[in-house]
């Protein structure tokens, strides 16, 4: 959602982050901190209309804040979140609870950007960010499921209280902070009933797994699915796994992909073959002795043709070409692609630095005009503080979220995963979500779990026939409908 100038920072754009809090709600509040949450304007409903092919749909939208307590009754955060609720939806609606990814971005991504009843425009190609027009978006999710997009503490306008920013920028604490974030909402709006969702993207996808677990094992609360989008799920398939094989192996598709996409040459069989090469001659060959002579001649030849990085860099790279990528792939011009989306290249990142900084100012404004949420706090729609501050409780490398998805499926007999991609993500390739996929156990995974690609990269709900793919997809998988791919 939802990050990075380089394959390791960029990865880790895959994110954001919290602190358990283990004070109950006070119905009795205490007073507010003093400072930055008391700039925190009063929370907002108001009533609106959104256009469908299925007919008008009235809701509301909330804009406000939940707040958090320390064992001594003081707020320690204020978490900001946008409800969109339908008006003749019921207390038995699916509700679903959004977040982005980074550690340290905003929920604006996937707000504006794909299931909230606005979607912001980038011009005819989908990647103009000096012009975004912010429109009504009648494939919105609400369509389907009530939404509630969350901002983890210092992003978009959640803010701890005093100098507590630190305490809640940690994978376990930010999972058992968003699992309260969401038990509050349902006390609060008497949602105990709903089929419960969670929707995550990039380092949002760890997060879901992680949240769903603390719901489940601290909350009383179970998930009856979670859909990742372009996700983080095992970090030692993505944070520097470009220098070994396998990694390096589940990355090459999606660098194929692109190339494809660049050439105008994209077909579902050019890809499959990209993929066998990938995980068969390619992986082995990166394990064994580097290869000579003709045999060399051929291996890179054949890897300098699916993904367009010239013979020479990828021999001096010994065929481990996820490092190089970006530097080494140029279009005639001479532009660099985006690891974002390797089928973009321009001077700079095109995708992080091009298009998609506009969220945050355009979220800012409609909170303000549409919403009535007028704050004059700095909406931080991507916090870098928070992901070089961030703690993996351990090596970063380990952080994983297969075991969650595994104990998912096997306590929660309905529960189901959706993982979404797009082909030329160099950030977060799906071949190393396919191989998660791959590798969990059939008798828990069959007719449960599925993986969907799209056209376009790490963001690729930026392309309008990407979004309504997807959403398309989401609308079965919320029908109940779950397909292997």
């Amino acid at each position: 959602m939802h990050f990075r100038k380089s394959l390791a920072a960029a990865a880790a754009a895959i994110a954001l982050l919290a602190l358990p809090v283990t004070a109950q709600e006070n119905r009795q509040k205490p007073a507010e901190n003093a400072g930055i949450l008391s700039l925190l304007p009063a929370d907002s409903t108001t009533s609106h209309v959104l256009k469908t092919p299925a007919g008008n749909l009235a809701y509301t939208a909330t804009a406000g804040t939940l707040s958090l307590y320390g064992q001594d009754g003081n707020v320690t955060a204020k978490v900001f979140y946008t409800a969109y609720v339908a008006k003749e939806g019921g207390p038995k609606r699916p509700l679903t609870f959004a977040f982005n990814g980074g550690p340290g971005a905003a929920s604006a991504y996937l707000n504006l950007g794909l299931v909230g009843p606005k979607i912001l425009e980038f011009g005819p190609n989908a990647n103009d960010g000096t012009m975004p027009a912010l429109k009504d978006n009648p494939e919105s999710w609400l369509r389907f499921t009530d939404l509630v997009l969350i901002d983890p503490v210092g992003t978009g306008w959640s803010r701890a209280a005093g100098n507590e920013s630190d305490r809640f920028w940690g994978v376990s604490q930010d999972a058992e902070t968003i699992a309260k974030v969401v038990t509050l909402y349902i006390q609060h709006n008497n949602r105990t009933a709903s089929p419960k969702y969670l929707l995550g993207e990039s380092y949002g996808g760890l997060r879901a797994a992680k949240v769903a677990s603390a719901l489940k094992e601290n909350q009383g609360i179970l998930v009856s699915g979670i859909i990742m989008a372009s996700p983080l799920i095992e970090a030692r398939l993505l944070f520097e796994a470009t220098d070994y094989p396998l990694g390096a192996a589940l990355q090459l598709p999606s660098l194929a992909a692109a190339e494809l996409e660049r050439k105008k040459a994209f077909s579902p069989e050019a890809l499959a073959a990209a993929e066998r090469f990938a995980m068969t001659d390619y992986m082995v060959t990166l394990a064994g002795p580097a290869p000579t002579g003709a045999r060399a001649d051929a291996f890179y030849g054949r890897v300098a043709v699916l993904t367009g990085i010239p013979t020479d860099e990828v021999a001096r790279a010994r065929g481990f070409v996820g490092d190089i990528y970006t530097k080494a792939t140029r279009s005639k011009s001479g532009k660099v692609v985006s690891p974002y989306d390797s089928a973009y290249d321009r001077s700079d990142d095109p995708i992080l630095d091009g298009f998609t900084r506009a969220y945050g100012a355009a979220f800012a404004n409609y909170a303000r005009q549409d919403l009535g949420y007028a704050c004059d706090v700095t909406y931080n729609l991507l916090n870098t503080e928070v992901n070089r501050k961030w703690t993996w409780n351990g090596n970063r490398g380990e952080a994983e979220g297969t075991s969650d998805i595994r104990e998912l499926l096997a306590t929660i007999p309905s529960f189901r995963l959706m993982i979404v991609h797009g082909y030329s993500d160099a950030l977060t390739p799906y071949g190393a979500s396919r191989y998660v996929l791959d590798h969990l156990p059939q008798t828990l995974a069959n007719g449960r779990v599925s993986l969907k690609l799209y056209h376009g990269g790490h963001m690729f709900y930026t392309r309008p026939d990407s979004r309504r793919a997807m959403t398309e997809d989401a609308r079965r998988f919320f029908a109940g409908e779950t397909s292997t791919e």
